[in-house]
């Protein structure tokens, strides 16, 4: 799901021309950046994530989706990220429930419970109103509505609820490109489980394991050739 903005007439522009060599020029940068940040890793740079500094999260509704171009440099970003910690993407579908089937994958290691798991935030969400509604810019009773449909994307605010209701840390591995760690935690509780899923920053999610805990379902199959 992206928007694509295109110059009227489909001509190209030497402002679009550049902005192209620009976009170029910043993935390149970014791969170097990246090449430098993972170079002193080892095999269990996964593990190390929960050590890693985390920018503060802050429960928003979804207001952007990238332009085209833009998401896939975000795309790389995140598949190199993935590459070097040596985890792997559990994919779920993109049919608007990705976020509550990456955190169905975690929890009960199959995405298809995601009805289940969206209506227990959703649950979560008209409960406790007081610590959410603050951070909805309409009315609270039409977004819980809203939230409460099959297909309606999730945000942070519903990952915030998330984390409140599971007690778990939520640690996402994101496209950003200031960042690549975020972690939700539970406002009152101590969590009591971590959630790991990856975030295609305004597009999708994922869930995301270390090979060893990858569920047998998904384990890579081996190669065998023949001599």
């Amino acid at each position: 799901m992206t928007h694509i903005i295109q110059n009227e007439g489909g001509s190209s522009s030497s402002t679009s021309i550049s902005s192209e060599r620009t976009d170029t020029d910043d993935d390149r940068m970014i791969a170097i950046v990246l090449s430098e940040e993972y170079a002193s890793l080892d095999g269990a740079a996964a593990r190390r994530l929960s050590n890693m500094s985390s920018v503060p999260h802050v429960p928003r509704i979804n207001t952007f989706i990238p332009e085209l171009s833009n998401a896939t440099l975000d795309h790389q970003r995140l598949l190199q990220r993935l590459n070097a910690y040596g985890l792997y993407e559990v994919k779920v579908s993109g049919d608007g429930n990705c976020q509550f089937r990456a955190l169905s994958d975690q929890m009960y290691r199959s995405p298809e419970h995601h009805k289940h798991v969206r209506k227990e935030i959703v649950k979560q969400l008209k409960e406790c109103h007081s610590l959410y509604e603050g951070y909805v810019p309409m009315k609270y009773k039409h977004y819980c509505k809203k939230m409460a449909k099959s297909g309606e994307w999730g945000d942070h605010i519903t990952l915030q609820a998330a984390a409140d209701k599971f007690v778990a840390k939520i640690c996402l591995l994101t496209s950003f490109r200031d960042t690549c760690f975020v972690e939700v935690v539970p406002q009152y509780q101590a969590p009591q489980r971590e959630l790991w899923l990856s975030f295609w920053s305004g597009v999708h999610y994922n869930s995301i394991y270390e090979l060893r805990d990858l569920p047998v379902r998904c384990k890579p199959r081996k190669k065998h050739w023949l001599f």
